[in-house]
């Protein structure tokens, strides 16, 4: 039987980050969910679909094709056949994914794919909604967050190594508003499941959070 771990947490948490290092240490597969939704946001954004209208989502989600590969241990992730790994990673894709990840239509789509995974192979899996209800019954589930202030300052931190000119303002103020569609949106809202471990990295290292998840993870496998 696999072993899989969900890690929920709001947007700028470091759930990717963290779970990608815990994968590595245990020998697990990471699936990076939010990845798997930006990449059908990027998808409506290209097409210029109407992303206030769930029609006009639901219309064109049959025709989006999305795939994870794993290449010498490296996550892709597909669009139709194109390695948009990169790409997604545009705030501007991140604030489309957090407007259409409330529709079921999008929601259904990715859900199959990622329980037929985590039912095969040992997973680590992070996103919003892991623990609640994507693996409702994973034997570790953890939800990470930190302050406001923290994720954005982390956020502003990354885009500038990257070359990119950006506000902290700005930042903080997008983070506050991505919160609230989260944890109001009507299907499968962000909360921390009731049987989950809180890990608050605000004043945590990478390291010091990777070795308390691996520790518990550990500790379960025992």
């Amino acid at each position: 039987m696999s072993m899989n771990i969900a890690i929920d947490g709001p947007a700028g948490a470091g759930k990717s980050t963290i779970a990608k290092r815990v994968a590595k240490e245990l020998g697990f597969i990471y699936v990076d969910t939010g990845a798997m939704y930006r990449a059908m946001a990027l998808y409506i954004l290209r097409h210029g679909v109407n992303e206030k209208e769930e029609s006009a989502v639901a219309a064109v989600c049959d025709r989006i094709d999305v795939a994870l590969r794993y290449v010498d241990g490296n996550q892709m992730v597909l669009l139709c056949g194109e390695d948009v790994s990169t790409e997604i990673r545009k705030e501007e894709v991140g604030n489309m994914a957090s407007v259409t990840s409330v529709y079921p239509c999008v929601r259904q789509k990715l859900l199959s794919l990622q329980q037929d995974l985590a039912a095969r192979e040992d997973v680590i899996m992070d996103g919003r909604d892991i623990g609640t209800c994507v693996l409702p019954d994973a034997p570790l589930k953890i939800y990470l967050t930190a302050s406001v202030e923290t994720r954005a300052k982390r956020r502003y931190q990354e885009l500038q190594e990257k070359g990119q000119t950006c506000d902290l303002t700005e930042i903080m103020k997008d983070i506050e508003d991505r919160d609230y569609r989260d944890m109001h949106r009507e299907i499968s809202p962000l909360a921390q499941a009731e049987d989950a471990i809180l890990v608050d990295s605000s004043d945590m290292t990478i390291e010091e959070v990777v070795a308390k998840i691996t520790d518990l993870a550990k500790e379960r496998m025992a």
